[in-house]
Parts: structure tokens; C-alpha cells; sequence
């Protein structure tokens, strides 16, 4: 198993009352109810930024307080973006928090708040939404070191550079949505129902992802269960280990440490690629480094 650990969560101190925080993603939504600095509540679910069918946002803002009090709410994530409730202009890197903090876009006057994304325009665009959050969380509640390398895995992998208490360069993978088409629509989707687990498969699959083009590599999975050399219970895993791998290798891991905010299989995954490239993989809770960002910004922006 890769050395891992896994941080505690640290909430802003002086967030005394209630505060509803939501990360509001394209296909899931997360809710917290902080108060006291702690997380008193929480909830996940499948509402969705897609799924807010007319746009009903007032609607379902108002259906959690219904359940959790009246308290003011702030909002990350994909609400803020042109396919959201109301989108909220990007703070360009470097971004602190009290550049975030700033630029929240007030539905409701100090009440209901959205926070804005994070933009790179050079050596490359790259946007952010909800992620930035998680990042600046991290560091600002000591979940992770300042200067340091974080990864958020997921459907569009994030990777950020931090320093200075700023996040100043970030890059997107769209590794997991990759395996996701690969499984659902490719010629390989009969091959690759199984869980991906980080064993020899997987790992197989990391180091071939140095020594193969992708697009190579990938019809070898095909043509490995056709000739009998690979059991097809291990494509998923070493399909995975080819993406996943392809994405590490791009970010030169090697001897560096790389704090993972993930605390399931999917940073499972990331951690053995990353020991295997010769980092130093550091399990963070994202939840704890989402309320612990969403708590800062609040404090910020009602100083």
C-alpha cells in the first residue's frame, strides 16, 4: 500500500453561527450545515447543476433551509457558471481567498452568496469552479502545505500549484470522464465493467502509460483479451492504470509530495500511481478542506 494519511478537518474559529455551504457540481450536490465550527449536518445527492430543470435554484435553496433552519447560505461550484443560477465572473490566478472572498455574487444582500471560479489564462486557459475552494481550504486550515502540489481527482482531474497562500497555476485532465466514454460507448466497454482496484493490473497499466502512446496502449487492451494475455477481470484496472498513469506522469511527481483530495477509491488510485512515479502521496479529506475554505471565505467577506 502507498504511504497515505489522512488530515483532520479544521474549521475557521471565528464562524460561530450558522452557515449552509453547498458545492453545487454539474451531476451532484454537496450540503453542509456549520455552526459553532463544526459540521453539524451534511447531505449528497444527484441534484445537480444539470438536473434544475427551469432553473428552480431559488426553489431548492429554499428547501434546504426549510430543513435546516434559515440560515445565510454560500454557494461553489457550477451554480455560478453560464449553465447555473447566475454566472459569477472568474478571479484570474494567482487567487487568494480574499480575492474569492471579493468577488461573491450576492443573490440575497449578505444572505445567499456565490463564489466565484478561478481562471488561468497563460501557458494555457484553464477554469476552475468549486475546486479552488477545496484548494485554498487546504492550505489556509493547514490540511496542506504552502508551498505545495495538490490534486483534486475526479470526472475532470484538477491539479494546482500553490504558494503564498494562493493557488498560481492549475491544469485539467479529463481523465475520469476519458474512462468513463471508454466504458460506456468505446470498443472496450465489455471489458471494462469491473471496479478498478490499485493492484499488479493497475500498476501495470501506470508503467505502460511511460512507455506507450495512449491511443496505443488503449486498442492493446482490445487486443490483449483476444489473444489470451490478459484476464479481462483486469481490463478496467489496467485501463484505468493507463489514464491515471498518462495523468500523473504529465504533473513530475518525483520526490515531491502530492496531497490527494480524495478519501476514496478513486485517491486510492491516484496514490499508488503517484508512489510508483516516486511521489509522496498525502490523503486529504476534500469534504474537511471544502467547509474549512467555505467557512474562510464567509469569515472574509463579513469582516
Amino acid at each position: 500500500m502507498p504511504e497515505t494519511r489522512t488530515v483532520l478537518l479544521r474549521l475557521a474559529p471565528a464562524v460561530t453561527g450558522p452557515l449552509i455551504a453547498i458545492d453545487w457540481g454539474t451531476t451532484n450536490r454537496r450540503c453542509f450545515l456549520i455552526e459553532d465550527g463544526r459540521v453539524k449536518a451534511t447531505t449528497r445527492d444527484e441534484r445537480g447543476a444539470l438536473t434544475i430543470h427551469g432553473g428552480d435554484y431559488e426553489g431548492e435553496v429554499a428547501a434546504i433551509r426549510a430543513r435546516w433552519g434559515n440560515a445565510p447560505v454560500l454557494i461553489a461550484g457550477m451554480a455560478g457558471s453560464n449553465r447555473g443560477w447566475q454566472e459569477v465572473a472568474y478571479i484570474g490566478c494567482p487567487a487568494k481567498a480574499e480575492d474569492l472572498a471579493d468577488g461573491i455574487e450576492w443573490i440575497e444582500p449578505r444572505t445567499v452568496g456565490i463564489v466565484p471560479g478561478v481562471a488561468q489564462h497563460h501557458p494555457r486557459p484553464d477554469v476552475m469552479r468549486g475546486e479552488e475552494v477545496q484548494f485554498l481550504g487546504a492550505i489556509a486550515g493547514g490540511l496542506a502545505p504552502d508551498p505545495g502540489l495538490l490534486c483534486q481527482p475526479g470526472t475532470h482531474c484538477k491539479w494546482a500549484h500553490v504558494a503564498d497562500g494562493a493557488i498560481v497555476g492549475f491544469s485539467t485532465a479529463m481523465t475520469g470522464e476519458l474512462f468513463a466514454l471508454m466504458h460506456d460507448h468505446s470498443l472496450l466497454a465489455p471489458q471494462l465493467q469491473q471496479a478498478a482496484v490499485p493492484g499488479d493490473a493497475f500498476l501495470e497499466g501506470v508503467k505502460d502509460a511511460r512507455r506507450f502512446s495512449l491511443p496505443v496502449a488503449l486498442f492493446g487492451v482490445r487486443a490483449a483479451s483476444l489473444l489470451g494475455k490478459r484476464p479481462d477481470d483486469d481490463a478496467a484496472s489496467y485501463t484505468s492504470g493507463l489514464l491515471i498513469g498518462s495523468d500523473v506522469a504529465a504533473q513530475d511527481v518525483s520526490g515531491r509530495a502530492v496531497h490527494i483530495l480524495s478519501d476514496g477509491p478513486l485517491g486510492d488510485l491516484y496514490a499508488a500511481a503517484t508512489t510508483e512515479f516516486g511521489g509522496r502521496p498525502v490523503i486529504v479529506d476534500g469534504s474537511a478542506a471544502f467547509t474549512t475554505g467555505m467557512s474562510l471565505l464567509w469569515e472574509i467577506a463579513n469582516a
